[in-house]
């Protein structure tokens, strides 16, 4: 069987930057497990596994533009500090959830000057290529109730 659309496709992977640091990895846990072709990981990866089979090994770099997108200025403000009510201390590298006109957003603190924080909307690893190793462990056909839900349903979800 290889990796198509509607496929339930397993994987292990380790996801490095271009530094070599590793920003994610399935070692030591459960490989991964996503509906192919409904939008459930990176494009560029997506795009990458297409027609493979279990037991292939990959290593692929995705560039921002099939990963989580270039950054994107317009994302990133200065608001005031008496927005984070409630917040005993507000420090770079926080996240919080904010109304915007889009709907809900998480945004991450980047900078605090006095009464000013900088928050930022982009993805933290937005404008950044990823490099994934990844090794295909398992392949089935997706069930009716994953097709319908556009996502893998694990051994103890409920429809």
């Amino acid at each position: 069987m290889q990796v198509a659309k509607d496929k339930v496709v397993s994987i292990d992977y380790t996801l490095t930057d271009d530094d070599g640091s590793v920003l994610d990895t399935s070692n030591g846990r459960a490989p991964l497990a996503y509906l192919h072709g409904a939008g459930n990981i990176i494009p560029g990866l997506e795009k990458a596994l297409e027609g493979k089979q279990v037991g292939d090994q990959l290593t692929v770099r995705i560039p921002p533009a099939e990963a989580y997108g270039e950054r994107d200025e317009a994302l990133t403000q200065v608001v005031p500090m008496e927005l984070f009510q409630g917040v005993d201390r507000v420090e770079p590298g926080m996240r919080f959830q904010a109304q915007t006109s889009a709907g809900i957003q998480v945004v991450t603190v980047s900078k605090v000057e006095g009464d000013e924080v900088t928050i930022d909307g982009n993805h933290p690893l937005a404008g950044k290529p990823l490099n994934f190793e990844v090794s295909v462990v398992d392949i089935r056909d997706a069930t009716p109730e994953e097709l319908a839900h556009g996502h893998v349903h694990g051994p103890d979800d409920q429809p």
